[in-house]
């Protein structure tokens, strides 16, 4: 491809903008927490079924990272056994399923607002299964812009990735500033060695559906994400590693 002429930059810059989308997802994804905390723990604090302590908490806050964990471990396999593309969409779709999982974790199973130990598990897993996209697009994205970039600008859009993924959590945190907007979060402090909710009528809003607004304005991104991703080329290296060179030399050309 002659990436001189100004329709070959705009296709490539195109097909990158896509890829860089999954680090824009990245960002999002570990950062969305940060605003949706307080309600989230105020919501699971109301459960009959246990107590829903600070180091339960503080698992539940992080569980995205055991997906990314995997993610990242499985990330070579998926890249050179499925392509660099086809794993891409998998993360989108990851992306997107976790954002709705974990704004319906009730989904089928629960009754809607119930708090329980069984609904716990299910949002953990909602939130490692973004987690795992996390982990994918990490590896993947900057590996998908490498190898269809030209070697003159190779390193400038690649470094494009690093900056969507900051980006995407910049953009979170107004996300959740606008989603709260006038309402309040719970003001949560240990009295007697029990967490208590010192506003919960203030906080009712936040504790009820907040977070899970939170949680959900990611599916936007991620299913914006997946559907471009269908649309854009297999890297010319995975083609050739396949034994598909004619097709190597079509998105070349």
């Amino acid at each position: 491809m002659n990436y001189t002429e100004k329709g070959s930059k705009l296709y490539l810059f195109s097909i990158v903008l896509v890829a860089v989308i999954g680090g824009l997802l990245f960002g999002y994804d570990t950062a969305v927490i940060s605003g949706a905390d307080k309600g989230l723990q105020a919501f699971f604090m109301g459960a009959s079924d246990f107590v829903y302590t600070d180091t339960i908490h503080g698992i539940t806050s992080s569980s995205a990272l055991i997906g990314c964990i995997i993610g990242s471990a499985l990330s070579g396999f998926f890249a050179s056994n499925l392509g660099r593309k086809n794993s891409l969409f998998i993360a989108g779709v990851l992306f997107f399923l976790s954002a709705l999982g974990s704004y319906y974790p009730e989904f089928l199973f629960f009754d809607y607002g119930v708090p329980s130990y069984s609904l716990l598990v299910a949002f953990n897993f909602y939130r490692v299964l973004g987690g795992i996209g996390v982990g994918l697009a990490s590896a993947i994205c900057p590996m998908y812009i490498a190898e269809i970039a030209p070697s003159n600008i190779r390193g400038t859009l690649v470094s494009w990735n690093q900056f969507a993924i900051i980006f995407g959590q910049l953009v979170v945190y107004f996300v959740n500033f606008l989603i709260l907007g006038e309402n309040s979060n719970p003001v949560i402090k240990a009295i007697e060695g029990v967490n208590q909710i010192l506003n919960p009528e203030a906080a009712a809003w936040t504790t009820e559906i907040g977070w899970r607004l939170m949680f959900v304005s990611e599916a936007v991104p991620a299913g914006v994400f997946a559907l471009l991703v269908l649309f854009v080329p297999e890297t010319p290296r995975y083609l050739a590693m396949s034994g598909k060179d004619d097709k190597a030399l079509q998105v070349l050309s």
